[in-house]
């Protein structure tokens, strides 16, 4: 129980990469704030976890694009939880493949606010309660950030800017013994990769080709990237700080 009697905060928690690293920091004694537009999901989770371990779970019903909702979901489930030791900003959004002159810049500042500035404020909010704590930050970005992606360059910036954030945040907030780190993901067998997938002619060959340019042949599974941000948020990292840690298969190498 390598979190017992710690708490986590994960935005985008009902779904996905968010739900697996609900489940990591759950099944390892943690009591878990739930942050999501998904009420009905959210809510079905927490209870399956509450089932298992009772007052365990909590959920705020938040779209992070608000930024004062998001504020007082982060202040509300900290004061459920009784204290804050870390926080996974998790929620975003990928859109279509589209090229750059034909995604508007009202969409990229929509996009801007979905994926960096919830990051942005999410760890405002939560600052108060981690220096309490000394805990721990883990922004989810993508390996986007540094590989690129085809028309994908407004996700690509939204998630580089999350890595520079998490360098620069880090160093502020050493003093105040908050560690703060970046995860980027490759590609993970989530329900929005099978929904993308079924929008094509043949998606278990899609499926196919996304799992084979990871040198492992495979796709990451949401617990998996959760193990990663857990090692983030315990003592077992505690000399790291300020990363972009690439849990990306191997995605990158063999150029």
């Amino acid at each position: 129980m390598r979190f017992a009697d710690k708490t986590v905060i994960v935005t985008g928690g009902a779904a996905g990469i968010g739900r697996g690293c609900v489940n990591v920091f759950h099944a390892e004694g943690a009591r878990v704030g739930i942050i999501d537009r998904d009420a009905e999901a959210a809510g079905q989770l927490a209870d399956e976890l509450n089932a298992t371990r009772a007052q365990s779970t909590f959920v705020a019903v938040c779209d992070v694009a608000e930024i004062d909702d998001l504020k007082a979901a982060v202040d509300g489930l900290a004061a459920k939880l009784g204290q804050l030791d870390c926080l996974i900003n998790n929620a975003g959004a990928h859109p279509p493949a589209t090229a750059l002159e034909d995604f508007s810049a009202e969409q990229m500042q929509h996009l801007f606010q979905v994926n960096f500035l919830s990051t942005y404020v999410g760890c405002q909010a939560a600052l108060p309660h981690l220096r309490k704590t000394k805990g721990t930050i883990v922004n989810m970005a993508s390996m986007t950030a540094v590989l690129g992606q085809h028309l994908s360059t407004a996700y690509s910036a939204t998630k580089g800017a999350q890595v520079s954030f998490t360098k620069a945040l880090a160093i502020e907030a050493a003093d105040d013994g908050i560690r703060v780190n970046a995860v980027l993901p490759s590609n993970v067998d989530t329900p929005l990769m099978h929904a993308w997938a079924n929008t094509l002619d043949d998606p278990a060959t899609a499926l196919k080709r996304v799992a084979e340019l990871q040198v492992l042949k495979r796709m990451a599974s949401p617990e998996e990237i959760g193990r990663v941000c857990l090692f983030l948020a315990t003592a077992d990292s505690s000399f790291v700080t300020g990363q972009a840690i690439e849990a990306d298969g191997g995605a990158a190498l063999d150029y």
